[in-house]
């Protein structure tokens, strides 16, 4: 068991409907020496990829991502969620249509924050479904940069965002992967660890992904 699970056991609060509370440590209330043990962890993970600029998306990530920028000393993008005022120029748009909650959200991107020389990591806290996690992945492919890895703090293994995006060919490393919880008993099992025995329990998940869960789709705006 790995430091972030341990603290996921330890904190932890495991709701019924499969929700899993870590807002006294993670993104709520933040323990930033955890963060930065989170962000030593995926820049171990990422060695000897080009990375320079981290993407993530409002407003869970960004507490994370800025922690393990300082690890890669490269800045942060933040994907805005909704336009504002203080959003000018020209954006990359994807439209990422959730049918399970019944909404569409906007992510978006000034196009000046994004180029093709750019090596990408995204980073988020959560990883469910994987739509909003395609959302960023097309505004990257856009802009013509490259997607050089994926970080994720919490995958959660019986949902199928994680087979998604590996059998995509993208390096998906989430450094705590929960394949079950009870609430009555607040138990949580753990995938192991290692990249390969990641892939390989992707490979052989009974869970079936419906394409209708999440539809993504992108644009730009002058």
């Amino acid at each position: 068991m790995n430091f972030l699970e341990e603290r996921i056991v330890r904190d932890g609060v495991v709701k019924e409907g499969n929700v899993l509370k870590v807002d006294s440590f993670l993104n709520h209330q933040m323990d930033i020496q955890l963060l930065d043990q989170m962000g030593a962890e995926f820049r171990r993970r990422f060695d000897g990829k080009p990375i320079n600029k981290i993407l993530t998306i409002e407003a869970s990530g960004i507490g994370i991502a800025c922690i393990a920028a300082q690890h890669f000393h490269v800045p942060v993008v933040f994907a805005k969620k909704s336009q504002s005022i203080n959003l000018d120029g020209e954006m990359y748009v994807a439209e990422v249509e959730s049918f399970t909650h019944k909404c569409i959200n906007h992510v978006i991107v000034g196009k000046k924050f994004l180029a093709p020389e750019d090596h990408v990591l995204i980073i988020d806290d959560f990883l469910a479904n994987g739509c909003a996690l395609q959302g960023l992945i097309q505004i990257v492919q856009s802009a013509g940069a490259v997607v050089e890895g994926i970080g994720i703090a919490i995958e959660k293994g019986f949902q199928p965002g994680g087979r998604i995006i590996r059998n995509l060919g993208f390096q998906l490393e989430s450094l705590a992967i929960v394949d079950g919880m009870d609430a009555s008993t607040g138990h949580i099992d753990f995938r192991p660890q290692s990249g390969e025995d990641q892939r390989k329990s992707d490979k052989t998940a009974e869970h079936v992904f419906k394409p209708e869960e999440c539809v993504c789709r992108s644009s730009t705006l002058d």
